[in-house]
């Protein structure tokens, strides 16, 4: 296992409650600015059109935009942030195969921070891109996080 697999704290959502173990993403990296995740495709994430559903396409740009501003080293440890504000453009759809999803910080002071997100396709088509501003809820400030 390589030196970045061994600071994914949080691995695909399955050790985390909730919305994120329903989603089903895996975590791809993580370090200090920039994350990814990867999502295979399953028939419950897509729409009536039979093509993967906004909402899902969303979250997951809500997510890993706001782990590029949360980045933790501390193993068992994490930092947790909350959406401000969020945009959203879909370029693209796809219905089956597997979805990487990319976030970015861009800039931040020590509570604020704003990330972009894109989402491809596994044939490197652009699905959708977003931008956001997310604040480090507290007692997350420090590199160190509190306990997952």
């Amino acid at each position: 296992m390589s030196e970045a697999q061994q600071n994914l704290h949080i691995t695909g959502g399955k050790d985390l409650p909730g919305f994120h173990n329903m989603l089903g993403y895996r975590q791809v990296s993580w370090e200090e600015d920039k994350a990814v995740i990867a999502l295979d495709l399953r028939p419950e994430h897509l729409n009536l059109g039979g093509v993967i559903h906004g909402g899902v396409l969303s979250s997951l740009l809500d997510i890993v935009m706001a782990e590029a501003g949360t980045y933790c080293p501390y193993p068992g440890r994490m930092r947790k942030a909350i959406t401000l504000t969020m945009t959203t453009t879909f370029t693209g759809q796809c219905s089956a195969g597997t979805i990487t999803v990319t976030g970015i910080k861009r800039a931040g002071g020590t509570r604020i921070f704003n990330s972009t997100g894109e989402i491809h396709d596994d044939k490197g088509n652009l699905l959708a891109i977003a931008e956001g501003t997310f604040r480090i809820r507290s007692g997350s400030e420090k590199p160190e996080g509190v306990p997952i």
